[in-house]
């Protein structure tokens, strides 16, 4: 009975973990890493999700607005079987489109507006963090494992 409840928890199932660099260039537009799956009993994936998120970040303190905004997002639907103390590699190419903003936008049209917008970014806090998040749907198992990495862009 408690392995049941261990294997519905994912207590001991499929232990997910994304490999990406830490760096990207946003000239790329895609990023390609590696999805390592480990599992201590036999498990079955039905698909896998990876996902690119920007948290773009504005303000200070009391008024500090953060929204997210996806930008990347891949699907494997393939059943995958991990068998146990057995690690497997799934490798994948994850395209994604940054959006500029308005103040962005202004402040490409020559050299004297991008001082001006680099003035009003320093003056607003305005700040941009990337992070990939990456689940695995297990058939039987009620969490899903999931892992989150943070990136840089240069």
């Amino acid at each position: 009975m408690i392995g049941k409840v261990k294997k519905w928890l994912g207590i001991e199932g499929v232990k997910l973990e994304l490999i990406i660099p830490e760096e990207i260039s946003k000239n790329d537009g895609v990023v390609s890493g590696k999805i390592r799956l480990l599992s201590l009993n036999d498990q079955t994936l039905t698909h896998l999700k990876v996902v690119m998120i920007e948290k773009y970040s504005r303000g200070r303190k009391k008024e500090k607005l953060v929204d997210e905004y996806q930008i990347g997002f891949i699907e494997i639907k393939k059943r995958i079987t991990v068998a146990a103390n057995q690690p497997k590699e799934i490798a994948f190419d994850l395209p994604f489109n940054l959006v500029k903003s308005e103040v962005e936008n202004f402040g490409e049209q020559n050299f004297l507006f991008k001082g001006l917008t680099k003035l009003a970014s320093l003056a607003y806090s305005v700040q941009s963090d990337f992070y990939i998040l990456s689940e695995a749907i297990v058939e039987g198992v009620a969490l899903n494992p999931f892992d989150k990495k943070v990136i840089r862009l240069k």
